[in-house]
């Protein structure tokens, strides 16, 4: 019976053979599933302790890893990798930092772990931002940033110069106004109570005028700017305040001390900074190359002002480098620099005697009565002419010398510094004149008033009456004329006609010329941004002596006007803003850009010197002039000085006053003295003598590291010399010693060149040429062949063997071993 395809299920339904298999797959699949799912379920629990097992296990390791992430993260600006692949790396390693972090721990420890991570992470955000605060709060750090980016660091270095004044100044302002006159005002006799607090009768109509209060004269010459306001009590209010003793520490002491011990702490600083730097000498274009652009910038501003500063620091290095190679005519040089520097000394004599003769004229001009504005001030206008004038002539005269900028600076600095000292001195010299006069009619008015009390005196006895004082109104009476207040009026107009001329110039001899070339040079003859008078270059000399100068005519007129300091910190706030927006729209980069010293010491000993400078008259008036009777804390005494004397002697125990005496001794002071500058010599040599052995280290450094990298190069370019020789060499030495092979799927030509004859001719060849022998093998007597061998009983010109036609084993006939005809 014939089978069939079919057959019945349980159900009677009757179903293909096709179907049945399919049935079974389901099933199979169906059980495999199942086992799979019971394969997993039980395995569940096992795997998760032993997840938990490894993670106990590999904690240390997890740990390293993770600390190598982080290390990658802070070090990743240093790899010499692509930017993207320092994104790719630095995305990589804070994921797996965050992921794996805080897994470090378990249980408890776990939480705690990433609660610490999370204040970490918290705390170095935190210090990043409060970094980034402080440099926020460095006033004007980005405004200097700009001026660098594009004029270079000289024309910076004025800027943070004024910057660093401006700190100065505002502390000297803190102590004059916090010690001096705000106690004074709030604690002293009020204004009118006293005659020295009060306008004269004969003024007062006009002591409200413009002219008047220009010339600082009126209400502003009888207030608490200058030192005859002042009263000379011991002690004034509550507190029982010694204001005579402040005046005399803050002016002197206070104001002096504190600048001298910032500028000698800033220029020792800047020496340090300067020391620690190494050597910058090698290499400059390569490194200024390819570490000078920040990648961190995200600002299109900010990064167009790095591009002009690294091309502007490229310009100074050029420079640099253009004046170390620079051959000159050393005899011309020299005749025209002792040219320039005889036409410059006669240009100081010229205004130190015109000075002189200006004060001399103001000092006539000041006994006539109704005197114009010019005649009052004469001397403040020609004093501002000249260091107006005078830096741009000593300029056009140094370019005789053709030195390099930097040097050429420094000269430039040194004249208009003598140019300026000369001035102030000359000014001080004359106004020495004027004080003298002023202490003469101030006796004679102590003697009148004097003689007027006696008088009232011997007539109220002759009357049998009480003596008694007469009922005064302060303002009538008789007054000195307070010859400090006078000084200080000088000064403060000096100041003033300073600050004034220096911003007219600025606005007219750069805004307005920038206006006129940038607008006209359209419908000119020639071009005036390449030829006259084009812009401006910003002045640096001047700039930075003019700032020196009004520093130290603050220091010398801050004892006779407190109220000055004040003025001066307006002034250099307003500069700041003024100066670097007339920089920024009017002026252009030097021809020559150059770049300034790595520290501001050159500046800082020219104010160091004017600091020293100034303090001379001041001592001189103190240590010598009587002060005025009947105005300042210091009325009544004999010197200034006297003030320290009696606050020794009643508030303090005799036996302090006794240590005073003997310290105060000349013949103590005078070996101290001589201690101190033998410490002074002893310390310059050491550092000499330290800076010797350290530019001597350098030099060794220096020749070491250039040996070696010699001894690198030659290695570098015999190995090269030598493998190539090897390869060459080496293949056919073993060609010749090593087994021959087989010459059967060698073809024709192979079997011509390994027959003996040629190998007899190859090594021929080879023993011929000494200049590469073959390791080991000996040089062998050249071998001459007459004619190339030939088969034996064969014709030369018999035809050559057709490869497809078998050939017999062995060498081909007619060609014996070492054979020659």
């Amino acid at each position: 019976m014939e089978q069939t395809a079919k057959g019945k299920n349980k159900g009677g339904k009757t179903v293909s053979s096709k179907e049945q298999k399919d049935a079974a797959n389901k099933k199979t699949k169906g059980k495999k599933k199942k086992k799979k799912n019971a394969d997993e379920s039980s395995s569940s629990s096992p795997n998760s302790s032993d997840d938990e097992s490894l993670c106990e296990e590999e904690l240390a390791k997890l740990k390293e890893q993770v600390e190598e992430k982080k290390k990658l993260i802070s070090i990743m600006r240093n790899k010499p990798w692509r930017m993207a692949k320092k994104l790719a790396v630095l995305r990589e390693a804070q994921a797996f930092v965050e992921k794996f972090e805080g897994a470090l721990g378990k249980g408890k420890g776990k939480k705690l772990y990433a609660y610490k991570m999370m204040m970490a992470k918290k705390w170095v955000k935190f210090k990043r931002d409060f970094d980034n605060f402080k440099t926020q709060c460095i006033p004007w750090e980005m405004k200097i940033k700009e001026v660098e980016s594009h004029f270079g660091s000289s024309v910076a270095s004025y800027f943070i110069f004024l910057r660093w004044m401006y700190g100065v100044n505002l502390v000297l302002f803190g102590l004059i106004f916090g010690l001096v006159i705000i106690p004074e005002i709030l604690m002293g006799a009020p204004y009118g109570s006293i005659p020295r607090k009060i306008v004269p009768r004969a003024e007062q109509k006009t002591a409200m005028d413009f002219s008047v209060l220009w010339d600082f004269e009126g209400y502003i010459k009888y207030s608490a700017v200058f030192y005859g306001y002042y009263n000379n009590q011991r002690t004034i209010g509550w507190l029982k305040y010694r204001l005579p003793m402040a005046y005399f520490m803050v002016g002197v002491v206070g104001v002096y001390g504190y600048s001298i011990m910032v500028v000698i702490r800033s220029m020792a600083r800047n020496a340090h900074e300067d020391t620690g730097d190494g050597d910058d000498a090698s290499f400059i274009f390569s490194w200024k190359m390819f570490t000078s652009w920040d990648y961190l910038i995200g600002n299109p501003e900010t990064a167009d002002n790095k591009f002009a500063s690294i091309t502007t620091s490229f310009k100074e290095s050029i420079v640099d480098e253009q004046e170390s190679n620079k051959d000159e005519n050393i005899h011309l040089r020299r005749f025209l620099r002792v040219l320039a520097n005889v036409l410059i000394i006669c240009c100081l004599c010229g205004s130190g005697y015109l000075i002189y003769f200006v004060v001399k004229r103001s000092q006539a001009f000041s006994k006539m009565e109704n005197i114009g504005w010019y005649e009052r001030n004469e001397v403040e206008i020609v004093m501002s002419l000249l260091g107006m004038f005078c830096p741009p002539l000593f300029e056009t005269i140094a370019n005789l010398e053709e030195y390099h900028p930097r040097i050429g600076l420094k000269w430039q600095l040194g004249r208009i510094f003598a140019l300026f000292l000369g001035n102030l001195y000359t000014f001080l010299l004359a106004l020495m004149d004027d004080v003298k006069e002023k202490l003469v009619e101030e006796v004679s008015i102590r003697n009148i008033t004097h003689w007027t009390l006696l008088n009232y005196h011997n007539s109220s006895v002759a009357n049998g009456s009480a003596v008694s004082l007469p009922s005064m109104d302060p303002a009538d009476v008789p007054r000195g004329p307070c010859w400090e207040t006078t000084v200080g009026i000088e000064f403060v107009r000096l100041t003033v006609s300073d600050i004034l001329v220096t911003f007219v110039t600025i606005l007219v001899g750069d805004f307005l010329r920038a206006c006129f070339v940038r607008f006209v040079n359209y419908c000119w003859c020639w071009d005036l941004e390449a030829g006259f008078p084009s812009y401006a270059e910003f002045d640096i000399s001047g700039n930075v002596l003019g700032l020196i100068f009004n520093q130290g005519m603050i220091w010398m007129g801050s004892f006779y006007a407190p109220g000055l300091v004040g003025i001066n910190v307006l002034r250099l706030l307003t500069s700041m803003y003024y100066q670097s927006w007339a920089v920024m729209s009017s002026n252009v980069p030097h021809e020559r850009v150059f770049k300034a010293s790595k520290s501001n010491n050159f500046y800082m000993g020219l104010l160091l010197l004017i600091l020293f400078l100034s303090l001379l008259p001041v001592a001189y008036t103190i240590m010598s002039l009587p002060p005025s009777f009947d105005c300042g804390p210091f009325s009544g005494k004999k010197k200034m000085y006297d003030v320290i004397q009696e606050t020794i002697q009643n508030d303090f125990p005799p036996f302090v006053a006794k240590i005073f005496g003997y310290v105060a001794n000349p013949g103590l002071i005078i070996p101290a003295i001589l201690l101190m500058i033998l410490a002074i010599y002893y310390l310059n040599a050491v550092a000499e003598a330290y800076q010797h052995a350290n530019a001597e280290l350098k030099k060794k450094m220096q020749m070491q590291r250039e040996d070696e990298k010699n001894k690198k190069n030659n290695k570098a370019s015999t190995n090269p010399a030598m493998q190539d020789l090897e390869d060459l060499l080496v293949p056919r030495a073993k060609a010749m010693d090593g087994p021959k092979p087989t010459e059967d799927n060698k073809p024709e030509s192979a079997n011509i060149k390994n027959t003996p004859a040629m190998k007899e001719e190859a090594s021929t060849t080879r023993n011929s040429n000494p200049e590469n022998p073959v390791r080991g093998a000996t040089l062998q007597p050249p071998v001459v062949v007459t004619r190339p061998p030939s088969p034996r009983g064969g014709l030369p010109n018999q035809p050559r063997p057709n490869p497809k036609v078998p050939q017999p084993r062995g060498p081909p006939p007619g060609m014996g071993r070492g054979k020659t005809h």
